[in-house]
């Protein structure tokens, strides 16, 4: 399903049951259809629960009159439900020293282009950026982060396959706090999600992280393939229930209609969603915006 048939969808619903809804009641049927819509585009059913209730009461109250204001609820609905609990795009910034981003994800899910587009983001604003390969696990990842950290243009710290990925993020911060850059991204292995030992050992990775530098990681990015639905959100709980997530990053959001799994994934480990990958050019990053997002789901 694309973004124009979603849209294509809920515009046929509009047309079709907004009058039902206009009257004052709610047809059943077509609250039915719109929470079959809403699920099969992976707001998952909390979300949908919630966006179908809201719709059903303003219809009650007499505030959907019209299709406008049916469209209108839904997109009110969605940017509310990604501003609720914990929201924010502004990346923290450390004190003191270096600001360390340490980066999550499983292999195919983009971590290594999203560093590469974040650490040009960071360098195009003026701040000096150091890149450490902590995904020792594959040699092959090792070799594109330092690809795309030249492409950026920024330092980078290697390590050889196999090698200890806590030691990487503690030479990496060493490195940085040598070299004053403002910013240390530290890549993480990618591997299963549901893999005891790789969370294991992210957990080892943030307590080195926090004795090197107390106080970091000041932020821990978790990358997800927007285009996997709701395997996006059980990767998203598995991570967070091992590592604090304070932000995720959804990559391929240009190529999937299935836009609600943002909504489900904000709600499922309440974690504000701060960038979204568009492309694959280095500049193919776009701060997130939950009214765009909620008005281009919805096509407006």
């Amino acid at each position: 399903m694309t973004k124009h048939g979603f849209w294509t969808r809920i515009k046929r619903l509009a047309l079709s049951d907004v009058k039902v809804l206009a009257k004052g009641g709610v047809d059943a049927q077509s609250i039915d259809r719109l929470e079959e819509l809403l699920l099969t585009s992976d707001f998952g059913t909390a979300v949908t629960a919630r966006l179908v209730d809201d719709v059903r009461q303003r219809a009650e109250r007499g505030a959907i009159k019209t299709i406008a204001d049916f469209e209108q609820a839904l997109v009110t609905g969605v940017a509310d439900a990604l501003r609720s609990g914990k929201s924010g795009i502004a990346l923290a910034v450390a004190a003191e020293g270096p600001s360390v981003y340490l980066v999550l994800g499983v292999n195919g899910a983009g971590k290594t282009t999203f560093i590469g587009k974040l650490a040009a983001r960071l360098g195009r604003e003026g701040k000096s950026v150091l890149v450490a390969a902590g995904d020792t696990f594959r040699a092959g990842a090792i070799d594109q982060l330092r690809v795309w950290a030249e492409r950026s243009g920024a330092a980078f710290v290697g390590a050889t396959a196999g090698a200890d990925p806590a030691a990487v993020a503690w030479a990496g911060i060493d490195s940085a706090v040598a070299r004053g850059s403002d910013v240390a991204i530290i890549d993480t292995a990618g591997r299963l999600h549901t893999s005891d030992a790789l969370m294991d050992e992210l957990r080892k990775v943030v307590r080195v992280i926090d004795k090197r530098l107390p106080g970091a990681p000041h932020e821990s990015l978790l990358v997800l393939d927007a285009t996997i639905g709701q395997n996006a959100v059980a990767q998203a709980r598995v991570f967070s229930a091992s590592v604090p997530v304070t932000g995720i990053v959804l990559n391929k959001l240009d190529g999937t209609a299935k836009g609600g799994v943002v909504v489900a994934v904000h709600e499922a480990i309440d974690a504000p969603v701060k960038f979204v990958g568009v492309g694959e050019g280095v500049d193919d990053l776009e701060p997130f915006d939950a009214d765009a997002f909620a008005e281009g789901l919805l096509g407006q």
